[in-house]
């Protein structure tokens, strides 16, 4: 269901207006939301984009302290301290991260929350529904939203989820903030600020969440530190689809496609001999192509002419700097 531009307007404001004690279980969920402090390890190439110091928030999902986040905060972490509501400090450890999902999980103290939050079930999140929204209280705190949209997300960074949720009112200090239901349950982790969140082709701000549903299935193995499931195979390439065509907007250095001559301005026409539609159909074919470590072709214009541009694809975390914490 698309909801429409009026009715979803008429539904944030009635969110942003309905009293927090007015969501039952979720009036007061501060014990269990963190402040997180990131320092990036030195040389961390993510520095550039998500700086050499990040803060965040997260949220306590686990008795033996085990937090969840956004996972971009804590790439290439050099140092992570956990501050509690009440102003106590814990140092951290990161133990997992999962690049499909783009979920981070840490441990910290046993003792960082009285009662964490309880995972809930993502998929019983509808259109229209009045959420609460908590990060750490130098974020903002806690506040209502209005469930506007519920899609799939395609990311110009290799990334793609299926019926992701956006929020509006928009918040804007959001990082790893905790979407809650109205029985005080997790159902989601905020990811990042959209223009487009009714996806109506108009303005209309709001947050995306990650759904906690696809951090169940590999919690276990990112809480234990272990990757059973083959990577997918990554390039370095930042892509955005102008009019159907996936055209190049950065390549990182040093990445496969950095190595194999991809340049910013190449439109990207096809994976594998299989021509493509979109950055959906992009993603798709490129992870469908094999585990990381598969040499991918990609088909490419550039000054008008076609051409074959062979990439070894890597496991992206071999990209990046290993935890040192």
């Amino acid at each position: 269901m698309t909801v429409s531009f009026f009715t979803a307007a008429l539904s944030t404001w009635r969110a942003t207006h309905a009293p927090l004690a007015g969501a039952s279980g979720a009036e007061n969920p501060d014990d269990a939301v963190v402040k997180l402090s990131i320092k990036a390890a030195p040389g961390a190439r993510t520095a550039e984009t998500l700086g050499a110091e990040r803060e965040g928030t997260g949220v306590v999902i686990g008795a033996e302290g085990l937090v969840v986040t956004i996972g971009y905060l804590i790439l290439e972490a050099g140092s992570i301290l956990v501050v509690a509501p009440d102003g106590r400090v814990f140092p951290a450890t990161v133990v997992g991260y999962d690049h499909a999902t783009g979920f981070g999980v840490l441990r910290t103290a046993r003792d960082v929350a009285r009662r964490p939050f309880e995972l809930g079930e993502s998929s019983s999140v509808k259109e229209l529904a009045t959420l609460t929204v908590a990060a750490h209280a130098a974020a903002g705190g806690v506040s209502h939203a209005c469930v506007v949209s519920r899609r799939r997300f395609t990311g110009w960074w290799e990334y793609m989820i299926d019926s992701a949720i956006f929020t509006a009112p928009p918040r804007y200090e959001h990082s790893g903030a905790a979407l809650i239901d109205s029985a005080g349950r997790l159902v989601g982790i905020a990811s990042l600020w959209v223009g487009d969140a009714v996806d109506l082709g108009v303005a209309f701000p709001g947050n995306m969440f990650v759904p906690i549903d696809l951090l169940k299935p590999s919690l276990a193995e990112l809480a234990a530190g272990r990757r059973t499931q083959t990577p997918r195979p990554w390039l370095g390439v930042y892509s955005e689809e102008v009019e159907g065509h996936v055209v190049v907007t950065r390549v990182l250095a040093g990445a496969p496609a950095d190595k194999a001559g991809l340049r910013r301005g190449d439109v990207i026409l096809g994976v594998g001999g299989q021509s493509i539609g979109g950055q959906s159909q992009f993603y798709s074919r490129l992870w469908a192509a094999g585990a990381a470590g598969t040499e991918i072709t990609l088909h490419v214009v550039r000054d008008r002419a076609v051409r074959q541009i062979q990439v070894r694809s890597v496991d992206r975390m071999e990209f990046l700097l290993p935890w040192r914490i």
